[in-house]
C-alpha cells in the first residue's frame, strides 16, 4: 500500500485515542529525499496541555513518532504510537 500526500492532508492526529489535531503539510529532507516530519496542527486542548498555549498551534512532528505501515494511517486519521506524555519529545515549531 502506498499513501501520496494528498491522501494525508488535513486527516485527523490522534494519540491515546485522543484527537489533538491535524495534520497539515509533510517535510521531506532533500538530501535523502526522505520524509521525516508531518507539519501538524494542535487542537487548542493539545496545545494548552502540551505546550502550555490556550491557541492552535502548527508544528512538525517526527514520524518516527507514529506507527509504521498501514497502521499509521487509518479510515479514522493518523495513528501516533508514542504516549500524550511522550509527545512533546516529537514535536517542534516550524522553522521559518
Amino acid at each position: 500500500m502506498e499513501f501520496r500526500s494528498i491522501d494525508i492532508l488535513n486527516m485527523d492526529l490522534y494519540v491515546d485515542d485522543m484527537k489533538i489535531g491535524k495534520v497539515r503539510g509533510v517535510i521531506i529532507d532533500p538530501e535523502a529525499w526522505k520524509l521525516t516530519h508531518l507539519e501538524v496542527e494542535l487542537n487548542k486542548e493539545a496545545a494548552r496541555e502540551l505546550l502550555g498555549t490556550n491557541n492552535v498551534v502548527r508544528n512538525t512532528l517526527a514520524v518516527s513518532a507514529l506507527q509504521k505501515g498501514k497502521a499509521c494511517c487509518t479510515e479514522k486519521g493518523v495513528i501516533v504510537k508514542v504516549s500524550f506524555k511522550q509527545l512533546p519529545i516529537y514535536l517542534r515549531p516550524i522553522e521559518t
